[in-house]
């Protein structure tokens, strides 16, 4: 299996990927085709696919913060079961970061990801693909060493049409276990720089950003 990096749309890879991501996620978290041209230009915005055998069979996409020396991982997608792809992306994932924060002369501090929460996303069949399962997901997660934002967490939709979706929880991978909280600034600025992209956002976003900007410091939770 290959970790391949996609930096272009008009790469093959690329149509297979987005494909793949339509089989796997709902409509509402799946940017449109054209709108990935600027992502994948971006030196920041890293977007790797796990080629088995000339096929797209799993993806992740991550970005590095220098400045606050963080990451995020946008997603993760195991196309199938039975070829270890998940260990595959997250090991490679990994080690990218790790050297990416290197060279800014960093020790990563840790990663964000939205995980879903299972009870509130039963009606998702993700293509089938059972390792890609919420009740699955998550606790491979929490396994990683993931832990729950403690807010109440909705995002807007990918469709950038101004719809909440609330399905999901913000959760931190912190790599120094002593780290039980992060301050609510460094949320705030994240999810500002995050979703900046998206030019409808909904009210309860806003609250929400704001509310949690003003707080000193936001527990992390188990998943």
């Amino acid at each position: 299996m290959d970790y391949v990096r996609i930096t272009h749309i008009d790469d093959p890879l690329f149509a297979d990927m987005h494909a793949l991501m339509g089989r796997i996620f709902p409509a509402e978290e799946v940017l449109e085709y054209e709108l990935w041209r600027e992502p994948l230009e971006d030196p920041g915005i890293r977007v790797f696919v796990a080629v088995h055998e000339g096929r797209v069979v799993g993806a992740t996409e991550y970005r590095y913060y220098e400045d606050d020396n963080v990451a995020m991982t946008d997603f993760t997608i195991i196309g199938e079961p039975g070829l270890g792809i998940g260990p595959f992306l997250a090991q490679h994932r990994q080690t990218d970061l790790r050297e990416v924060a290197t060279s800014s002369g960093n020790e990563l501090f840790g990663m964000f990801a939205e995980i879903y929460d299972p009870y509130r996303a039963e009606r998702h069949e993700f293509g089938g693909v059972k390792p890609m399962d919420p009740f699955v997901r998550r606790e491979v997660l929490a396994h990683l060493g993931y832990r729950r934002l403690d807010f109440t967490y909705v995002h807007p939709s990918w469709n950038n049409d101004g719809e909440a979706v609330s399905e999901l929880d913000l959760c931190f991978l912190a790599y120094d276990p002593a780290t039980h909280s992060l301050p609510g600034a460094l949320i705030e600025k994240f999810l500002r720089r995050y979703y900046a992209v998206l030019a409808q956002k909904p009210a309860a976003w806003e609250q929400m950003v704001d509310e949690v900007g003003q707080r000193d410091q936001v527990a992390l939770l188990p998943l």
